[in-house]
């Protein structure tokens, strides 16, 4: 009685900081990855970043390694390898037993992240979201348990979410993280590193009937988290660098992703819009 392994000799002591959380079971299902295999992907991923990819994915995995608590937001338009970008993150950071937790604002992006969820869903975020709500996360629940392990929270298709969404959850973890971080109740989002990512020419927070004043004052870039964020581009379309694709597919796609961006920026016009009005 009242022996421990440390009394025995030549017996190796288990790695405390693998050792499960038996109380949480969302802890265990976010640690419940095989590692080697994970590794494995991060290496072959890792390999194939370009090299604005790599700038983004080295400040990241500095702030989360050394807590800094710092806001990111990647943006680039369709093709640019954002998703490829959030899945190597997340192999690197499960294959080191380290929380990572994927949302997206729409269900069909979240299907691209491993074990991703709708942000409502994961952070329990109000449907009818106002300029005062907090999420419904109490203190002491398994919720709570999870957020207070968690290395990094990665958001996709961000600007489709309404501004009060991320100020929600910005109040509701500075006083969840206060026993976490120092001065957590004045850090943004207290003081846990968040990566955002998406592409503003696409669809924008619904203001149901919002003018375009309405719409841009709902969206992230207006809020007072906006500022706190440093901001990335991608800009190299990485389907045009599928080997599957031809030359001369290639050259159509980069001239169709040309022709979009450019209706996106408000320098190409639309079909509809060179389309003459009817005399009558």
């Amino acid at each position: 009685m009242g022996k421990s392994l440390r009394d025995i000799d030549g017996m190796p002591l288990p790695n405390s900081s693998l050792i499960r959380d038996s109380g949480n079971r969302l802890v265990n299902e976010e640690l419940d990855y095989d590692r080697d295999q994970l590794k494995k992907l991060h290496e072959k991923s890792f390999a194939a970043l370009n090299a604005c990819q790599k700038s983004a994915y080295e400040a990241i995995m500095h702030s989360v390694d050394n807590e800094e608590g710092r806001l990111f937001f990647i943006n680039g338009h369709g093709g640019t390898g954002k998703t490829f970008l959030w899945n190597t993150i997340i192999a690197k950071l499960r294959s080191h037993s380290k929380i990572v937790l994927p949302v997206a604002t729409s269900g069909i992006a979240a299907l691209l992240l491993p074990n991703g969820r709708t942000a409502h869903s994961r952070f329990h975020i109000p449907l009818d979201v106002t300029a005062e709500s907090t999420c419904e996360i109490r203190q002491g629940t398994l919720l709570a348990g999870l957020l207070m392990k968690t290395s990094l929270i990665i958001w996709d298709e961000a600007p489709m979410a309404h501004k009060f969404c991320f100020e929600a959850l910005d109040r509701t973890l500075r006083d969840i993280l206060r026993t976490r971080y120092e001065n957590s109740s004045i850090k943004p989002f207290g003081g846990l590193t968040i990566v955002c990512g998406g592409d503003f020419r696409q669809i924008l927070p619904v203001v149901p009937k919002g003018t375009r004043a309405d719409i841009v004052d709902a969206s992230l870039n207006s809020s007072y988290l906006w500022p706190f964020f440093k901001i990335y581009e991608l800009k190299q379309n990485m389907r045009l660098y599928n080997g599957s694709v031809s030359g001369s597919e290639a050259a159509k796609i980069a001239s169709f992703d040309k022709w979009l961006l450019q209706i996106g920026d408000g320098v190409e016009k639309s079909i509809l819009a060179q389309i003459s009005p009817h005399p009558n």
